[in-house]
């Protein structure tokens, strides 16, 4: 069962929630962009899960059947509580080697872009943690936790993280002790020195605890959220590659052989000295820190909200047909839907090829309907051409007016 599926509408009223506490309060924790930002890497975060699922697992099932050193019965709840705790400390050291390791790092940045701190920034995640994530997990393939329980608890283990992306939730008194909070995830969220690779548990606090990274939230010291090298960007698909580049790019740069292979695995942050003293890295001062934004005017703003809830329910429908479609059909359905949040991103970048590459992204949704009901994942009929060609009306007379009255007024 899909359980992050069925959350999905969950997720949307408690993001509204949210909105509502902030109007209510009056304070602000969201900006569109971001939000936006965020949201995207999460959908593309969804749709590429549904064709790297499987890779994860072959290195578990291959232990689990052959030297796993106990066998559980699934009806014991125990197994269950089990697994759920053994999860949580596996998922701690995944958690604490993302940080802690170039490579593992340029995945997990994703998470920590956001220079907000909402609901949305939950489902900020990354693309790429099928590619090293699943080592962390053997373990429970050789104590013999089933295949099936290791996803169920996963999906709970991450639902559980959704809540704790709060600022409206103050400090819980004693279940501080013993869970992840608002409070002491809202640390592991910031860039103070103080504040930095503290607090990795996704249930339990206690692991931080054991091995010495707790830090407690300070009235005196605020947190000012996000990573010490901007991504600067709204752009979903650099978010995911941007730290991968970086690396490539020192590896080559450098002279010496051992320092590009070893920069891949070296504490985060490590760079040759060659290169670093050739191609330093600007980073800021946290008393000068200024968020990252491109004023947009409210036509541009909703325009972009528009198009990313069509990509919502386009992935969504994905999420939920994905199963009885081979690996090419759904490519086709992520490839669809990377094009169309980067198209979103340079928009909310206000760049100058924005509405050149949006028009080509209108024309680009008749292939892809095309392609897209041949492999089934769309119906047929002519319904479904008429809403693609009301859509794409509606979303090009808004890119023709504007410019017309920019010429009329010049």
């Amino acid at each position: 069962m899909n359980y992050i599926l069925y959350a999905i509408p969950f997720f949307f009223l408690l993001i509204a929630l949210e909105l509502l506490a902030d109007r209510w309060r009056g304070i602000s924790t969201y900006r569109l962009s971001d939000s936006i930002n965020s949201l995207s890497a999460g959908v593309l975060s969804q749709a590429s899960g549904l064709l790297t699922k499987g890779l994860g697992l072959i290195g578990y099932l291959l232990i689990w059947e052959n030297i796993a050193l106990f066998q559980f019965d699934l009806e014991s709840p125990w197994v269950w509580v089990l697994a759920f705790v053994l999860y949580d400390l596996c998922y701690y050291w995944n958690h604490r080697i993302g940080h802690e390791r170039n490579v593992f790092w340029a995945s997990h940045v994703v998470h920590h872009q956001s220079e907000d701190y909402n609901l949305t920034t939950a489902l900020r995640q990354t693309s790429s943690g099928f590619l090293l994530g699943w080592i962390f997990y053997l373990p429970m393939a050789l104590i013999g936790i089933p295949p099936v329980v290791l996803v169920t608890v996963g999906a709970l283990n991450l639902l559980y993280q959704f809540w704790v992306h709060t600022r409206h939730i103050p400090k819980l008194g004693w279940f501080e002790w013993f869970f992840i909070t608002p409070s002491n995830h809202r640390v592991h969220h910031g860039q103070n020195p103080r504040y930095m690779d503290r607090n990795y548990g996704g249930v339990f606090i206690v692991w931080d605890r054991l091995f010495g990274t707790f830090q407690e939230e300070l009235d005196e010291e605020p947190v000012i959220y996000g990573v010490t090298t901007p991504l600067a960007s709204w752009n979903p698909l650099w978010a995911n590659l941007h730290f991968y580049v970086q690396l490539w790019r020192d590896a080559v740069h450098s002279a010496s052989w051992w320092d590009k292979l070893r920069i891949w695995f070296m504490p985060t942050g490590w760079r040759p000295a060659d290169v670093a003293a050739r191609y330093p890295l600007e980073k800021h001062e946290l008393r000068d820190f200024i968020k990252f934004d491109v004023p947009l005017n409210r036509g541009q703003k909703l325009y972009a909200a528009l198009q990313f809830a069509v990509y919502v329910l386009g992935i969504t429908w994905l999420l939920m047909v994905s199963a009885s479609h081979g690996f090419s059909h759904v490519l086709v359905g992520w490839c669809w839907a990377a094009f169309g949040l980067y198209a979103i991103g340079v928009w909310l970048e206000n760049r100058a090829l924005a509405r050149r590459l949006e028009l080509a992204r209108l024309l680009l949704n008749v292939p892809a309907l095309w392609l897209l009901q041949q492999v089934g994942i769309l119906p047929t009929g002519e319904a479904v051409w008429l809403l693609l060609l009301a859509y794409s009306l509606l979303s090009g007379l808004f890119l023709w007016l504007p410019q017309r009255r920019e010429r009329a007024a010049a």
